[in-house]
């Protein structure tokens, strides 16, 4: 499933073409993707300008300049493609970047399509329609069960050492299992919390509530690192994930823990070898020398 990087990877490529333009036209293809679509969504987003394309965990929110906001969920294999005919590239369709380009989607995989007054079209795909869309009134949005509870963005301020101290106090769970908990900390996965760690040198095992402070602001630092670096390198793109621009991530090659079984432990002067172990049916890589 995408993790927060790759889900902010797709927001600022959907946001140059979505953002302060009209939808003219909505197209559902299908009633349902995960979730049957709500009543009068066609409708609802026919006609609407979106204000503000912003992301909430691993949701991305399209407020519209009316009362709803278009929550967008990419579940396992979701994937949007944009396409603009005064744009240059194969069949009109934008891919910014270099990359390395996915094969073309089937079309028989294309659930939604918005279509804005400038005459972009947003395609979205999705083979095992594990994602799903909803409109949410947007002043209530935070009390929305998919919204209420979450803990704070991990690039945000809310973020820091004293509210992991906080959330970590009295714990006996391992530290990667707290921070896969959404109510502490809003968008972490498997992949890069193990990649934090790993940085931190701090045992995913390690009983959370006996990690220092001192401790708890390198593994802040590190997960704020990690996530911007991954952000910026375009996604992990792990399996069907790919970027908006219908183009694959690199950030995968960056690794120094995850999917690296067996291999050297890269932290200086360890001299380790990574290890993997299966917590709750994911996987976690570690370096059993160096992260205490």
């Amino acid at each position: 499933m995408p993790e927060l990087p790759e889900v902010e990877t797709v927001r600022g490529g959907l946001a140059p073409v979505l953002e302060g333009h009209r939808l003219a036209r909505v197209e559902a293809r299908r009633p349902d993707l995960r979730f049957p679509l709500p009543a009068g969504f066609v409708q609802t987003l026919t006609g609407a300008t979106v204000t503000r394309l912003t992301r909430r965990a691993k949701y991305l929110l399209a407020r519209l300049d009316r009362e709803d906001t278009l929550v967008m969920h990419l579940g396992m294999s979701g994937r949007f493609e944009i396409s603009h005919p005064l744009q240059e590239g194969p069949q009109g369709t934008m891919r910014p970047g270099e990359f390395h380009y996915a094969p073309d989607p089937d079309p028989k995989h294309a659930h939604i399509v918005f279509e804005t007054e400038q005459g972009a079209r947003v395609t979205y795909y999705d083979p095992r329609r594990f994602g799903y869309m909803a409109l949410v009134n947007t002043a209530t949005l935070e009390l929305h069960p998919w919204f209420a509870g979450l803990g704070p963005e991990p690039l945000s301020d809310d973020f820091n050492a004293a509210h992991l101290k906080v959330a970590f106090a009295g714990r006996k769970q391992g530290p990667k299992t707290l921070l896969l908990d959404q109510r502490i900390v809003a968008g972490l996965g498997n992949i890069y919390v193990c990649e934090a760690l790993h940085r931190a040198r701090i045992s995913p095992f390690k009983p959370a509530g006996g990690i220092s402070k001192p401790r708890l602001e390198k593994l802040v630092a590190d997960i704020r690192d990690i996530l911007s670096e991954a952000i910026a390198a375009g996604g992990s793109t792990l399996r069907d994930f790919v970027q908006t621009d219908g183009a694959l991530g690199y950030f995968q090659h960056r690794f120094r823990a995850y999917d690296h079984e067996g291999r050297p432990c890269p932290n200086a002067g360890c001299g380790g070898v990574i290890a993997r172990k299966v917590q709750s049916g994911r996987s976690t890589f570690y370096c059993p020398t160096c992260q205490k």
